[in-house]
């Protein structure tokens, strides 16, 4: 029988998955390019002072997948490459504003062209700004909607969905 001891900074075993859980949250912000999940995530664990433990198990991952991509000498290699490249500015995540037009895409959705909707998608690496575009779209256009029709809609996605059925009246103005 094998016993372990838990040393004083450890992290507790029954934090290991909340932490995982939290560390993949902010590696997809990150890798999405989503800025607000990003720094909303980032914030609430700086308040929560879980820095340590989330800072290890990004490092746990990253070395993880160092281990699996290359031989030891050349992830070595790899990752000092990494180290003399660092950005400066390491809070801010990649976004490539530059290769998605969201009025294009609303305007080939209205117009029901499929296959320009496909083409602007896979031909958008950051696809999480297109679609944050398309979402400020619909947001702009909620208040132009003839009274009840988003309610309509709303209970049309939600029966959809699966989702309750109960539905909140529309405010006015949103």
């Amino acid at each position: 029988m094998v016993v372990t001891q838990e040393l004083a900074d450890e992290l507790p075993a029954e934090a290991v998955g909340e932490a995982k859980a939290r560390a993949a949250t902010l590696l997809l912000a990150f890798r999405h390019g989503n800025q607000l999940a990003f720094d909303q995530e980032l914030d609430l664990l700086l308040t929560e002072h879980a820095e340590r433990e989330v800072t290890t198990l990004l490092t746990w991952i990253a070395a993880e997948a160092v281990r699996k991509a290359y031989a030891p000498d050349v992830g070595d290699k790899v990752l000092r490459a990494m180290a003399r490249r660092a950005p400066d500015d390491t809070g801010a995540v990649d976004v490539d504003e530059e290769t998605s037009n969201a009025a294009q895409l609303i305007e080939a959705v209205a117009d029901g062209r499929v296959a320009e909707v496909r083409g602007l998608v896979a031909a958008t690496p950051d696809t999480t700004f297109l679609l944050g575009g398309l979402l400020q779209g619909v947001a702009m256009m909620l208040p132009l909607l003839p009274e009840g029709e988003l309610a309509e809609i709303t209970a049309e996605l939600r029966r959809r969905h699966g989702g309750a059925a109960h539905v909140p009246e529309a405010r006015a103005g949103v």
